[in-house]
């Protein structure tokens, strides 16, 4: 099972990228979450000239924020310098579209996208829209060294729902799911499983990554302690942005695997929320520090019971015997989050990891 990292991008993220590389982790994820982080595209070149191994991946692009030429030229300049070691993840957007106010995209446009970069990275004339007016495009000078599109470049998907996991199978891609508890995301790849096999695809090619955040407890330590909290409670404050999104605004839900009965945690923070300034744009207040530090207003609902619900808290044997029940329901990658400021928790899970080399 391949083991990874998962970043809320930062300008020096090819540090910590670095010592995943020499503690034996096989991926690299840089959130594209551009009013929350920062730009994926730079740390990733960072990465690149610093590592020699690892593969970096955009987890994950949203093609509504980055036009599809740019985003081709983008990805084909980091496989010049990191040949062959480029992943390209997709999703239609949950928290790079929320922090800004808006829900997810269409899966008809992700797909029009995604055949447009691969068409330009296969250098190909594509069909553009942009402003109104559609015209054709291409890279004019491919042959130039001074980008890559002759090493492969795999595509991943972030699927949450039944119509991007149909997709991720008839475009044959890997696939990405942020998994909260095993016995959510033993559900999730059942379902991936059958979507890759109806498109006739066998299962030993599904490349099936689980996204997490957790922390490896001490003995006797509680799950909301200080480090806990630290580590894993952004991961369970994303279920209370969730709850006040939809309260508030309407928006669909846009998280799979998250609790879904009522929860007095809930309520407390939607009612908090309401007081969020400004009025007409308290998506703002809502989803600062999202999946990176929990609030301080928003702590007291970030209860123990929450961050357990919602995360890869236990002890080493407990997380070990998760993950090693997520790899028997098919999951081919396991990825950890590193939230800013806990970096050296990839020691406690390059630990974890040894034990399935």
């Amino acid at each position: 099972m391949d083991f990874g990292i998962a970043l809320p991008t930062a300008a020096d993220s090819w540090k910590v990228t670095q010592r995943a590389e020499e503690l034996g982790f096989t991926h690299a994820w840089f959130y594209d979450t551009q009013m929350l982080s920062a730009d994926c595209f730079v740390a990733m070149g960072a990465a690149a000239v610093n590592t020699r191994r690892i593969r970096l991946g955009t987890g994950v692009l949203v093609p509504s924020n980055r036009i599809a030429p740019v985003a081709a030229n983008a990805i084909a300049t980091l496989n010049q310098l990191a040949p062959g070691r480029i992943d390209f993840g997709v999703g239609t957007g949950f928290t790079a579209r929320r922090a800004m106010g808006f829900g997810a995209m269409k899966v008809k446009d992700m797909e029009t996208y995604i055949a447009q970069v691969y068409g330009l990275l296969r250098r190909e004339t594509v069909d553009f829209e942009m402003e109104g007016q559609q015209h054709k495009i291409r890279f004019l000078n491919p042959e130039l060294p001074l980008f890559n599109t002759r090493d492969p470049i795999a595509l991943h998907l972030s699927a949450f729902g039944p119509r991007t996991r149909a997709l991720t199978a008839k475009l044959k891609a890997g696939w990405i799911d942020f998994v909260s508890t095993v016995e959510h995301g033993v559900r999730e790849v059942e379902a991936m499983r059958q979507d890759w096999q109806k498109a006739g695809h066998a299962l030993g090619d599904l490349q099936a990554a689980a996204f997490a955040l957790g922390c490896v407890l001490q003995d006797g330590e509680p799950a909301d302690s200080e480090r806990a909290m630290a580590q894993a409670g952004p991961r369970a404050a994303v279920m209370l942005h969730r709850a006040a999104d939809e309260a508030l605004s309407g928006l669909k839900p846009g998280t799979a695997g998250m609790p879904s009965k009522a929860r007095p945690e809930l309520d407390g923070y939607i009612e908090l929320a309401r007081t969020f300034e400004p009025r007409e744009a308290r998506y703002l207040q809502n989803h600062r520090g999202h999946l990176m530090f929990v609030k301080p207003e928003e702590k007291r609902f970030v209860t123990a019971d929450l961050i357990r619900a919602t995360s890869f808290t236990a002890s080493e044997a407990e997380i070990k015997q998760r993950i090693d029940r997520l790899r028997s329901a098919g999951y081919t990658q396991f990825t950890i989050q590193l939230v800013p400021g806990q970096e050296h928790a990839l020691a406690d899970w390059a630990r974890i990891r040894t034990a399935f080399v």
